[in-house]
This record gives structure tokens, sequence and C-alpha cells, in this order.
């Protein structure tokens, strides 16, 4: 047998990685299946999950001090409660994979794109909460495609392609 043989017949060594995902959450309906998809992949792979919930305000402009400490609060504390919501409605109590959560201050698809940075996959929904529901992709999903430091999963909701 020649050393090329042997080469052929020996097992190829795959190195173990503790891979990713990273799951964008606003509440909306294309947020619940996109994470009901990035839960089946990391349950799959043996990946860790992480749910990414993102806030932004725009800041009024005023030349009379405004204190914006409650909006600030009360924006923190909605995408808080959105992946909170989401993780129980979509992955229950009995979770067969490792789950990481955060919350983050800045315009979602930003958030997103910075999060990419050494994930393995990305997933968002095609339309989050905004007002276009013509759109096939929305803002978000869109400049993920685009910039994602990994790659990305659009998942469509089936309660949006039901009210199409």
């Amino acid at each position: 047998m020649t050393a090329t043989d042997q080469a052929r017949e020996a097992p190829i060594a795959r190195p173990t990685t503790r891979g990713r995902v990273v799951v964008g959450i606003d509440g909306s309906p294309g947020s619940l299946e996109a994470l009901r998809y990035a839960a089946a992949v990391a349950a799959w792979k043996g990946w860790t999950l992480h749910l990414v919930g993102a806030w932004h305000i725009v800041y009024p402009m005023s030349p009379y001090g405004i204190e914006c400490g409650e909006l600030i609060a009360a924006a923190r504390e909605t995408a808080t409660t959105a992946v909170r919501d989401a993780e129980k409605l979509v992955l229950g109590d009995d979770v067969a994979v490792e789950v990481r959560r955060s919350i983050e201050e800045g315009p979602a698809a930003k958030i997103l794109v910075d999060t990419s940075k050494g994930d393995d996959l990305l997933v968002v929904g095609s339309r989050g909460l905004g007002g276009f529901s013509s759109l096939l992709l929305g803002s978000v999903s869109q400049a993920c495609v685009h910039h994602a430091h990994c790659p990305v999963l659009v998942v469509r909701s089936t309660t949006e392609e039901a009210a199409s």
C-alpha cells in the first residue's frame, strides 16, 4: 500500500468547534419564526444560540434640557421584554441548547452586523415591525444580507405569507 493509498483511507480529522448562531428579536412574527429556525440549527449543530434585541431612540433636539432617562429605560425594557417573551414562547422551559441573550443600544441593523463578527450564522426575519408590509425584505434584513460577517439566513414568517 502506497502513502497515497493510506492517505485516502485515513479518516479525516475535523476540528471540534463550538459555533454560535445569532438571531435578531424584535417581537414581530418574522423574528419569532427566525428564532424557531435559529434554535433548530443550534440544536442540530450543537452551537450556542444568541438572542439579540436592539433598542434605539432618536433624541429630540431642543435648546432646553430634556430628561430622557425614562424614555431610555422604557426603550431598553421593551427590547428586554421582547427577547424574554420570544424565548419563552418559542423555546419554552425545556431548552436543549446553550442560550445567550444581549440587549444592545443602537440601530438594529448595525447591532446585528457588529454582533455577527466571529459567528457562524446570523438569522433574521424578513420583515420586522416596520410599516412597509409590501416589501419582501425589510431594511434590517437587507442590511444584514449585505454587510454581515457570516452567512445570513432570512426567514419569512408563515403569518406574513398568509396575510400577503
